[in-house]
């Protein structure tokens, strides 16, 4: 089976999703400038469903057509920070705040709420995924799904390179970014921080119930490993980053996960559009991370 067969098997898994090519409405709350950037608060209309408050940042410095990343928040069981991680910062990452650093280093950036966070809190994450199961919905899938949409609407924006676009995130937001990167090739380059977690070793080890409950896709490993998941990524850039102390990400499963796309890109003529790089740490991001993703940034994006 190739890979967009694979694509569309992937995406199959996802419960019951509204139509992908229905139109994006977008409105803008309000807009201010800051020391590096101007920040748009916008609502979206993504999904038919529920609106979807947003983050637009733009490097103030400059005009044209920026590249651009699709910043993906955590969770960290703190459903009010949402889409504020990306121009506050939150504990377990480094400063500047990403909104920031990447308009110093000439990048727009996109981040949304995702569902029961934010702007979108209210219902407990329990709630959203029971209500979610009963209709034939799958959580992560009505996530995974908004985000998807958000390429669509950065892609409508002039302002946007959309040759251009990139995708990171920590924790939630590292799964994030290596599932919608594997289902949509108009992701370029993929950084995911401490979350590249094999599913069989996380069985393994016991430690299911250190994912929430949106994480969980019925019937998934009837089809696909971790390894399979991002080998859709290959041979686009993808750098991972986990520390050997994150109980999130078992040893054995990241050590399983490196050799295969190790191979998976060495197969496809691109070794060097992958790498994983390991810390003797938990789950957080270090000063060598941020340094090496901006790294990353600057030659493949």
């Amino acid at each position: 089976m190739g890979s967009e067969a694979r694509r569309s098997q992937l995406y199959s898994v996802l419960g019951d999703l509204p139509g992908r090519h229905r139109e994006i409405s977008v409105r803008k709350v309000d807009e201010e400038e800051r020391e590096h950037y101007v920040l748009e608060k916008l609502v979206l209309d993504l999904n038919g469903i529920e609106s979807v408050p947003a983050y637009f940042t733009r490097p103030i410095a400059s005009e044209g057509r920026f590249p651009t990343v699709l910043y993906n928040h955590a969770h960290g069981g703190d459903y009010v920070l949402g889409k504020d991680e990306m121009i506050e910062g939150r504990d377990a990452l480094q400063q500047p705040p990403y909104a920031e650093l990447l308009a110093r280093e000439g990048y727009a950036a996109l981040c949304i709420d995702t569902w029961a966070f934010g702007e979108r809190r209210g219902r407990s994450e329990g709630t959203l995924f029971k209500s979610m199961l009963w209709r034939g919905q799958v959580m992560w899938g009505m996530m995974v799904y908004d985000s998807l949409r958000a390429i669509d609407y950065l892609g409508s924006r002039p302002d946007v390179d959309s040759g251009r676009i990139g995708t990171l995130g920590i924790s939630m937001g590292s799964t994030m970014a290596w599932w919608v990167a594997a289902l949509d090739t108009r992701i370029r380059v993929c950084i995911d921080i401490c979350c590249l977690t094999d599913f069989d070793a996380l069985m393994d080890t016991n430690d299911l119930d250190r994912h929430g409950f949106y994480y969980f896709v019925p019937g998934l490993l009837k089809h696909f490993t971790t390894s399979q998941i991002n080998a859709l990524i290959v041979p686009r850039p993808h750098l991972g980053l986990a520390g050997n102390y994150d109980k999130l990400t078992p040893i054995a499963g990241l050590d399983r996960i490196d050799a295969e796309l190790t191979e998976a890109y060495a197969s496809a003529g691109a070794p060097d559009a992958w790498k994983l790089l390991r810390y003797e740490t938990g789950h957080f991001e270090t000063a060598d991370m941020r340094s090496q993703i901006l790294t990353y940034l600057r030659k493949w994006l």
